[in-house]
């Protein structure tokens, strides 16, 4: 079945894509900046690199024999990889890294060596979750399968009542199901409604490439550390796991603070596929703010918390979304349109929870 577009009207508010680019415009051309990375990217990015394989290297290395040692450096790891992930290789897959499109395209790889895959992000994210944000059928985001229901349009099944309490450890196995299962699933699903056309790839090469860097990821960081690692095999398997099991939790909490939230609207399509909100107005309704004053959370999750600035201009450098956030909030507060925050992380995530409770008793 072939993908169907949405097309976004513009009853309301027509003009406040342009009002917003142009205002955003205005302050890169006023500060002379630059909207892309600078040296604080460059910094972070081998901040993140280091974080993740410089454990990895002590694994290896044979020098450690301790296994609480051991499970300390892939929990290390499952913070390199949430680095990696959230402040580059997104940046990256966005093409807002660096105006060298070469530069962009090699980091975008780096999602590859923590056993996602670079093809499927552009898809899932850039072209299905940034253009029909909470939209059931369009974004891969909300279509967990039949365990969770993070839509009101989707079928609610009688153990839905109990998915704030259990969901949890379903996020936390978000990156292991990319690096098994997942991953698969979407290329040959991508390439069934043509998706893979939106990115210029050829099917068989394409999944070539998915096989070949799925086997590299899983002896590099599995295969090797059994061989080399002085502890039993199953305990290697089982840190490796908890790798995992770290980072997709926190991944996971992050992404859905932005949009699994009271505020969202979920509106459908009409028959017709037309919405009835323009694409930035929707962005609005569908997206939230979080713990915009920690700072540190903010350079470590790539800006993620600003997570209207980044759905509006994905194409600008996380760096950035401090400050254009003012200009986005008063834009949004001068035409009546919703700027939704949440305080800190851990409000943002009680809210969060709040909703999967709704959507599995009520709504």
């Amino acid at each position: 079945m072939s993908f169907k577009a949405i097309k976004f009207s513009n009853p309301v508010n027509p003009n406040i894509p342009s009002i917003l680019r142009k205002r955003v415009k205005d302050y890169f051309d006023e500060k002379k900046l630059e909207r892309h990375g600078n040296k604080e990217m460059v910094f972070k990015t081998i901040f993140m690199i280091c974080l993740y394989f410089i454990p990895y290297g002590f694994l290896i290395s044979g020098l450690i024999s301790s296994p609480f040692i051991i499970f300390a450096m892939f929990i290390l790891m499952s913070a390199g990889m949430s680095g990696i992930g959230l402040s580059v290789m997104h940046d990256a897959n966005h093409g807002s890294y660096s105006r060298n499109p070469k530069v962009n395209s090699v980091l975008s790889y780096l999602i590859n060596i923590i056993g996602g895959n670079s093809l499927n992000w552009r898809i899932q994210h850039n072209v299905l979750h940034h253009t029909y944000t909470n939209i059931n059928g369009h974004d891969d985001d909300i279509g967990s399968g039949f365990l969770m229901r993070l839509a009101p349009h989707q079928k609610k099944l009688f153990f839905h009542r109990f998915q704030h309490l259990y969901g949890w450890f379903i996020y936390a196995q978000m990156t292991i199901y990319w690096l098994l299962g997942k991953d698969f699933v979407q290329l040959f699903s991508y390439y069934k409604q043509g998706l893979l056309k939106s990115q210029k790839r050829n099917f068989l090469f394409a999944f070539i490439e998915l096989i070949f860097f799925k086997a590299l990821y899983l002896f590099l960081f599995l295969v090797l550390p059994i061989i080399i690692l002085p502890i039993p095999w199953w305990m290697t398997i089982l840190f490796f796991y908890s790798m995992h099991l770290a980072s997709g939790l926190f991944l996971a909490c992050v992404f859905q603070c932005a949009h699994i939230m009271p505020s969202s609207d979920y509106k459908m399509a009409d028959e017709d596929l037309v919405h009835e909100h323009n694409w930035a107005v929707h962005q609005f309704y569908n997206t939230a703010n979080f713990s915009q004053t920690n700072r540190f959370l903010s350079w470590f999750i790539g800006g993620l918390n600003f997570q209207i600035e980044h759905h509006l201009f994905p194409n600008i450098c996380h760096i950035h979304y401090r400050k254009i956030a003012p200009i986005i909030k008063n834009t949004a507060e001068e035409y009546g349109i919703p700027y939704n925050e949440y305080g800190g992380f851990f409000n943002a995530l009680c809210e969060h929870a709040r909703m999967l409770k709704r959507f599995g008793y009520n709504q």
